[in-house]
């Protein structure tokens, strides 16, 4: 009881006698610690906070049911602060931060595992998990039924609706429900999926274009896969991005110059980054081109870029139902230990001014696939409605 005490009145010091300097206006130099150099400017420390928290850190230090160390206590104190601010903003251990310095921006991938449906069972369940996996370290095992993903029932999706679920971002975190009445668990999507565009001429001379993710390369894929057909015979091109979770911002403004020759495709707002505006480049390529755009509930951030800026110039016809609401930037802040901040730094606003985050986009046809129709037929009927549009 006394030590805790006595770590407990350590801890306050330590924190009152940095508010004398490091908590002051300054500039940080640039070391191996942050990304570039890193300007900060830093409020005076709120001290009844302080000792609000100190006061807490005491009460459980000592009374908690089970002992807690030091290292564990500030551990989740930071992760709570950190992933208290939104979503997407996560504090990374020396591991985590050392796998995802191995991960391609842009890239796509899936978990370490895969589900089935028992139908004995009436539940999805975990297989081809290895047991040196990291899902399989986390206490997953083949087997195991899983109640929800990012909070939705599984009972309630077929399987191509489940495994668009374990799919994301590569380095994205995937919420695992077990049971009803289990706590959820953070898996993280490390298995890299191929992410060739795909493409087919419709018997209408519509040119179905796939994108599942953008990539340093996506502009030029579309150009080359538009070209290679002849556009005296095209009659529309359909970018198809449902399930597409974003990736290079760099590529979804490249994709998007190449059907706008004129005005603002996206903005960056940031407290430290500063703001930032993407131009299209005068070009009149694909001007001739109808284009069409169908996205889902789980299009998001990048490919969320691309629609917002080709709807908001009237440049694409867009169907199919609002999409994710993904439009904030994340950077990672190394620290000296060998962990990390993944941290929101600033928010896309559409060419007109508006906030994607939360919001999403709308499409000008809300028509999402019907649970009766088949995926050939809903491409074709949307085909069908786009060549009608003006």
């Amino acid at each position: 009881m006394a030590k805790a005490h006595w770590t407990t009145a350590v801890l306050f010091t330590t924190l009152m006698c940095s508010s004398h300097f490091a908590w002051g206006a300054g500039k940080i130099p640039a070391s191996d610690e942050f990304d570039g150099d890193y300007e900060a400017s830093y409020q005076e420390v709120p001290v009844e906070s302080i000792q609000q928290f100190v006061q807490i850190y005491g009460i459980v230090k000592d009374n908690y049911v089970k002992e807690k160390n030091d290292d564990d206590l500030f551990q989740q104190a930071i992760k709570g602060l950190v992933s208290g601010l939104d979503r997407y903003s996560r504090y990374l251990s020396p591991e985590e931060y050392k796998q995802l310095l191995q991960y391609t921006e842009g890239d796509l991938a899936s978990v370490d595992f895969n589900l089935r449906f028992d139908p004995t069972l009436q539940h999805w369940v975990i297989q081809h998990l290895k047991p040196d996996a990291d899902s399989a370290k986390l206490g997953l095992k083949n087997g195991m039924t899983v109640y929800k993903l990012e909070d939705q029932e599984l009972k309630k999706l077929n399987q191509d609706q489940v495994k668009h679920l374990l799919d994301g971002a590569i380095g994205s975190t995937l919420s695992v429900q077990l049971s009803a009445n289990s706590a959820e668990m953070s898996v993280v999507r490390n298995t890299k999926i191929e992410t060739d565009i795909e493409s087919r001429l419709l018997n209408n001379q519509v040119l179905v274009v796939h994108v599942k993710v953008f990539q340093q390369d996506t502009a030029n894929e579309i150009k080359r896969i538009i070209e290679s057909h002849a556009t005296s015979k095209l009659k529309a091109v359909l970018i198809d991005l449902r399930n597409n979770p974003g990736g290079l911002l760099s590529a979804a403004v490249e994709s998007a110059d190449l059907f706008l020759n004129q005005g603002v495709i996206v903005s960056t707002q940031s407290r430290s980054e500063g703001d930032q505006q993407f131009q299209a480049l005068p070009s009149f390529e694909f001007q001739n081109l109808k284009v069409g755009i169908l996205i889902n509930h789980r299009s998001a951030s990048a490919a969320e870029v691309f629609t917002a800026a080709l709807k908001e110039h009237g440049r694409a016809w867009v169907v199919g139902e609002k999409s994710y609401g993904k439009g904030v930037v994340q950077k990672l802040f190394p620290l000296s230990n060998g962990s990390a901040l993944q941290m929101t730094v600033s928010q896309y606003y559409t060419p007109k001014g508006h906030m994607i985050d939360g919001i999403g986009v709308q499409p000008n046809l809300n028509f999402p696939l019907p649970h009766d129709m088949r995926e050939e037929s809903y491409i074709e009927h949307i085909t069908d409605v786009l060549l009608t549009q003006k």
